[in-house]
């Protein structure tokens, strides 16, 4: 059995995000590896509840490296920039804490598996004489700034701002450089992070999304009547493009289609907008829902409706999948990889308007297209069991034994 020694800032049960995608991986390599987890100290309690209900458990070792309150504040209120230089540190003393760790146990892979933004790469690739793997990671390039309509001028040159320095960072960072030329294999989460790693630094990556799929038993849809149930799930702010989806159904002009709407942040701006187009009544706000409500919302619904524009591989986007619950989305970041014409529709990125044109046109077919709907729903069980952790985690052992051979 393998011992791999795993970087995983944000690692935690039962959540979403980044870190219900860490404890994913770590709890499905588990079965197959023995693993010491270094992460930080903010799910400790969720993790010491679980731990010893998992068969696997005894292989999960973890070690603590707790940052303060403050510091988890910013780390949530992403877009704070502060962040890193806290996280730089938290890095620094994970490098030293694993340092320990190889000193008193013999460990043949170290992985930088989390956050998966490239631009924080953490110190593991240091470490002589064990191979490095990093990723999944997530490495695009630049915000679409078509779609800053309805943004403050601050917005916009904030966005502006990000891609310049995004740019520059892929071209100049050291330790980015350093970290991608001493791994022995790098994970891109996307083809457009691979397609970054080739461009910027004449890497070639291997393509594995960063999240996987569970197929969940209930997938009776529960209709009534004969609407169209859209689902709309993220936080409200500028990447998810709610303001997208909600010009789209004012488009489709049909009380029949409705949006359900679940996420986090400030409702205000978005309820104005449907007020403005006339659409309020089409627009069902749940607000933040426990994980098994979305589940049994997703059960429900007839599409979801995902008009993110900046993403990893989106939790949400697979959960659809494994709920049988097809996906209407933009042919971009880990969506874009995971949906094809069996499961869902995509539409390209151009301009809002254009999108929107696209999404309404899909959508009206679809309406008045029911089978369509049905044949996605059947074959997301196929897509489930492609996108899977139990093939998600033989892809990465694949890796961990080439690595070793390398």
């Amino acid at each position: 059995m393998l011992t791999i020694l795993i970087n995983a800032y944000a690692c935690s049960p039962n959540m979403g995000s980044e870190p219900g995608m860490a404890w994913n991986w770590c709890v499905n390599l588990a079965k197959y590896c023995e693993l010491h987890i270094i992460t930080e100290g903010e799910f400790k309690s969720n993790i010491d509840a679980v731990l010893p209900t998992l068969p696997q458990g005894q292989n999960m070792h973890f070690y603590y490296n707790p940052v303060s309150d403050k510091v988890r504040k910013m780390c949530w209120n992403q877009g704070d920039w502060r962040f890193y230089r806290h996280y730089k540190k938290w890095q620094y003393r994970t490098y030293e804490i694993a340092i320990d760790i190889i000193a008193h146990n013999k460990i043949d892979i170290v992985h930088q598996l989390n956050m998966i933004g490239f631009r924080e790469p953490g110190y593991l690739w240091k470490i002589n004489n064990i191979p490095f793997i990093w990723g999944p990671v997530d490495a695009k390039d630049r915000f679409p700034l078509a779609y800053t309509d309805g943004l403050s001028f601050k917005q916009k040159a904030f966005l502006r701002l990000k891609n310049i320095i995004t740019v520059l960072q892929l071209k100049f960072s050291v330790r980015v450089h350093k970290a991608a030329n001493n791994a022995k294999i790098i994970i891109a989460a996307s083809s457009e992070t691979k397609r970054s790693f080739k461009y910027y630094m004449n890497l070639e990556p291997v393509l594995i999304n960063e999240t996987g799929c569970y197929c969940y038993d209930n997938l009776k849809k529960e209709k009534d009547g004969d609407s169209l149930d859209l689902l709309w799930v993220g936080k409200l702010d500028v990447r998810k493009q709610l303001s997208l989806a909600i010009e789209t159904i004012a488009k489709l002009n049909n009380p029949k289609i409705r949006l359900h709407i679940v996420g986090g942040g400030d409702q205000k701006q978005y309820k104005e907008l449907a007020n403005k187009l006339n659409v309020s009544e089409s627009c069902i706000w749940h607000g933040l829902l426990a994980h098994n409500d979305v589940q049994s919302l997703m059960r429900k619904s007839d599409l979801l409706f995902f008009t993110s524009v900046a993403e990893g591989t989106p939790h949400v986007v697979l959960e659809a999948i494994g709920n049988g619950l097809p996906i209407i989305c933009f042919d971009c970041c880990g969506q874009g990889d995971s949906v094809d014409r069996n499961i869902g529709r995509k539409v390209a990125l151009t301009s809002p308007k254009q999108s929107i044109d696209d999404f309404s046109f899909i959508i009206n077919y679809l309406y008045n297209n029911r089978d369509e709907i049905k044949e996605m729903s059947d074959n997301c069980i196929t897509k489930a069991n492609e996108l899977s952790w139990e093939n998600k985690v033989k892809q990465m052992l694949e890796i961990y034994t080439t690595c070793l051979d390398i």
